[in-house]
Parts: C-alpha cells; structure tokens; sequence
C-alpha cells in the first residue's frame, strides 16, 4: 500500500472516483509522497480517457447511426465533468473572476481567488469551455478511440510541466508541497514519455495539437506569472481545463 500511496493520493487529488479506502501522506514522509503523486497526473488522466472510452462504447451499442452522436458527446462530457468532480472547473471559474474583478492587482487577484463565489466572469469562462469541450466531442466520437486519451493525459502533463517551471505563491497546503517536493528529473522524464505517448495517439492531428496546447500553455503560463508572479491550485487547475479544450480543438479542427 505505502508504493502505491502516490498513486491513490494523485487518483484521491484529481477525480471523485470510490475508492474502497482513504489514503493519507504518512507523516514521516508526507511531503515526498504529495510530491511524488505529481508523477502519477498523466496516469489518472489516461485511467479517465479510458473511462470515457468505456462510456463511449457502451453508448455506442444502444446508438443507431449518427443521429445520436450530440447526445453520447453530452453524456460523455457529463462524465468526463462527474469523475473529476468539476474540480478544475472551480478553478477555472475562480480564476477568471480574479483576472476580472482583480483589476490587476496581485492581492486582490489572490483574495477573489479564494472567494467561494462564483461571478459573471466565472460562470461565462465555464460555459464557453464546456461548449467547446461538446462540440469538439460530437466530431471525435466518430473517429478512433485513442484520440479520447489525448486530451486528459495532455491538460495533466501541463500541470507536471506547469510546477516544474513556475514558483507556486501561496504558502502551505497540499498544492505547495507538491510543487517543492516535485522529483524534478523523474517528472521531465514522465513529461516526455506522456507527450509521445499522447501525441502518438493524435495521429495526423498531432501537429495542431502540439502547436495549440504549446501556444495556450505559454500564453497562460505568461498571464500566471506577469499578474501574481506564479501559479496557484485554481490557476494550475484552469490550465489544466484549457489545456483539455485545446487538445480537443486540435484533434477535430480538421
């Protein structure tokens, strides 16, 4: 049990999935073991891609032709939004009402960010995001079925990425830890066999793919660290939402 801790902290951490029991950082190493649970994020999203694979299959069976295709893609981003438990959409919505009602200004961009409430500019991010999440999964369930692993390996990977490169801000808690106590060499070395991995299953998508998730990384990482100087838990969790939508774009665009 205690191998397998970082593993069942990252799956505890980032999906809402049953698990049988509750695993908790032993103390002794509590710290290593939040850090090492990073290494494990493209696995728990290539455990949901194939979780979506499954709905999309059994779905499938029930279906006949194409006239159902908008209802499976609801279902499967229903799904998609009930495993992670919309966590990241929090953080999605929370940091879009920072960037707006902080009127730039680090701190207060900081405070609204821990605000419970969600505003105008929140609630309009979510909804933009999870239209174009439906949209780019009416075309991609009637392609091949790897491509549904692509974009849950690729917004986790951002987040390894994300805290290899760029200081975490706020003091104490689960997100910090993890981000210091990251084993750097393992997690560049994770990052590389997922993004193969994930841009292998792109096929001739791969190109688009690589060029929207790089450009949208970049963009937000930019925004993160020119408005309050890195990154947070909400900020790492709506890249990780845009880096989802990205990679989704990318694969039906074309």
């Amino acid at each position: 049990m205690k191998m397998l801790a970082p593993f069942l902290i990252a799956l505890q951490f980032l999906t809402r999935l049953p698990l049988p029991w509750q695993v908790h950082p032993q103390a002794e190493d509590a710290e290593k073991q939040l850090g090492y649970s990073v290494l494990y994020y493209p696995l728990v999203g290539l455990l949901i891609g194939g979780l979506l694979i499954v709905v999309e299959t059994v779905l499938a069976a029930f279906a006949d032709g194409t006239e159902h295709q908008l209802v499976q893609a609801a279902v499967v981003l229903a799904v998609w939004v009930g495993i992670t438990g919309a966590l990241h959409l929090d953080g999605l919505a929370d940091s879009a009402d920072a960037w707006l009602g902080g009127l730039g200004d680090r701190q207060r961009t900081l405070e609204i960010m821990k605000d419970p409430y969600c505003g105008p500019a929140g609630v309009t991010a979510v909804v933009v995001l999870l239209l174009l999440k439906f949209a780019a999964l009416t075309v991609l369930l009637a392609q091949s079925w790897q491509m549904m692993l692509v974009a849950p390996v690729m917004g986790r990977v951002a987040v390894v990425v994300l805290f290899l490169t760029t200081p975490y801000v706020r003091k104490g808690g689960i997100g910090a830890s993890q981000a210091s106590h990251l084993p750097r060499q393992a997690a560049w070395w994770v990052t590389l066999l997922s993004l193969m991995l994930a841009l292998w299953w792109s096929g001739g998508h791969a190109v688009t793919v690589l060029v929207f998730t790089a450009g949208v990384w970049f963009w937000q990482r930019r925004q993160m660290v020119t408005r309050i100087g890195g990154t947070t838990g909400d900020t790492a969790g709506a890249l990780l939402e845009l880096i989802e939508t990205a990679a989704l774009t990318g694969l039906a665009i074309y």
